[in-house]
């Protein structure tokens, strides 16, 4: 069965920071490719960051300077280091694992950033 797990999200005021972690099992995590989504109320489901089986990385514009994604395969984790965090980065934080055939999502973990 497979499980992504995230975890580290929170209350936190604006210029603050958070980590999120993503903890997957049930797949060859070395395999896919990590994405970090984000969906605020009455807005649509947006990619924040991804990261390749390899390490390297992309990032909204929006994000880009203030957010690093990243993983630690051996962990079979992803992690989204998050800093000046802005009220508009409130949103609710999913992850993706994205294999060839078919991907996998996460919960979600509520980042609420306060002005």
């Amino acid at each position: 069965q497979v499980q992504l797990v995230e975890s580290g999200g929170g209350l936190v005021q604006a210029g603050g920071s958070l980590r999120l972690s993503c903890a997957a099992s049930g797949i060859t995590f070395s395999s896919h490719i990590m994405r970090w989504y984000r969906q605020a109320p009455g807005k649509e489901r947006e990619l924040v960051a991804s990261v390749t089986p390899t390490g390297t990385s992309n990032y909204a514009d929006s994000v880009k300077g203030r957010f690093t994604i990243s993983r630690v395969n051996a962990r079979n984790t992803a992690y989204l280091e998050m800093t000046s965090l802005k009220p508009e980065d409130t949103a609710v934080y999913y992850c993706q694992a994205r294999g060839l055939i078919r991907e996998y999502w996460g919960q979600g973990t509520q980042v609420t950033v306060s002005s």
